[in-house]
């Protein structure tokens, strides 16, 4: 228990080694995780990303830099260092428009490549996306930020029963984590350097938002303990062609506590986009 699936793995020009999973065929949507110690994409979308492969399309569930099977170099973890990742990696696939659902840290990842790349991106789904607000908000207001940047530098993440009470702030239920996802988050955070989340740097993108230009949808956990959800204003206020889920009873991960609406709903969203 614990094991990640072995996917495959693509070496950035900058000598960077990341490792992805690729399943399915057709029009490419990738999957961005979070930036939670331990995490990886396996852990956060193993429940979405079969469901959008048997509907006909090629899904792509990369691990950041520092998480998963990919590389964990001492560096700072700007915003910018994960896009260039991001886009290196879809440059070596030769994928040159695809589809983002990103949560959290992916979520801000997708926010700024399509600000950056527009013509790359043709629908964004976002759950829960950071990279609304000042940094310093989300640590002074957010209990979850606070206490997942205590137990990380701590080392408290490092056993089943540390790892399962951080991830029981993900979620409204907490009956919900599987002691598959625990296992597999613990075996990653013993290889992440400190340097991943005590040098993050997530800038506020809000006042960007009115630029951008591809089909939105939304989704926000109203007991979200990480990401306030007057997010979800932000972006309605801010940007077009947009529409959000808001969810009562759920907290960070819609794709986890909701997984069957999550799946279904943005299904639909990327089929309006094959009319």
């Amino acid at each position: 228990m614990g094991a990640l699936p072995q996917g495959r793995f693509v070496t950035l020009p900058d000598g960077l080694r990341l490792h992805y999973l690729d399943t399915g065929a057709g029009e490419p949507v990738v999957f961005i995780h979070g930036s939670g110690p331990g995490a990886s994409g396996q852990s956060n979308f193993k429940q979405n990303y079969p469901v959008f492969a048997d509907a006909g399309y090629r899904a792509i569930v990369p691990d950041l830099p520092g998480y998963g099977a990919s590389d964990k170099p001492e560096t700072t973890y700007s915003l910018d260092f994960f896009v260039d990742a991001l886009r290196g990696l879809l440059d070596a696939l030769d994928i040159g428009r695809c589809v983002l659902v990103g949560n959290s840290l992916g979520g801000a990842i997708a926010l700024k490549l399509a600000l950056d790349a527009p013509q790359r991106v043709s629908r964004l789904v976002l759950m829960a996306p950071g990279g609304l607000m000042e940094k310093e908000q989300y640590y002074l207001q957010m209990e979850g930020i606070q206490k997942m940047a205590a137990a990380f530098a701590g080392g408290e993440l490092n056993d089943a029963e540390g790892m399962r009470r951080l991830l029981a702030l993900q979620l409204f239920d907490a009956s919900l984590i599987s002691d598959e996802t625990v296992a597999e988050r613990v075996a990653v955070v013993r290889q992440q350097p400190r340097c991943v989340l005590g040098t993050m740097q997530v800038p506020n993108l809000a006042s960007r938002l009115g630029e951008l230009c591809c089909p939105i949808l939304g989704f926000w956990g109203m007991d979200d303990r990480f990401c306030p959800s007057s997010g979800a204003q932000t972006m309605m206020e801010r940007c077009r062609d947009i529409r959000f889920v808001l969810l009562s009873e759920c907290g960070h991960w819609v794709m986890v506590e909701h997984r069957a609406l999550f799946n279904r709903t943005c299904l639909d969203f990327l089929a309006e986009g094959r009319a």
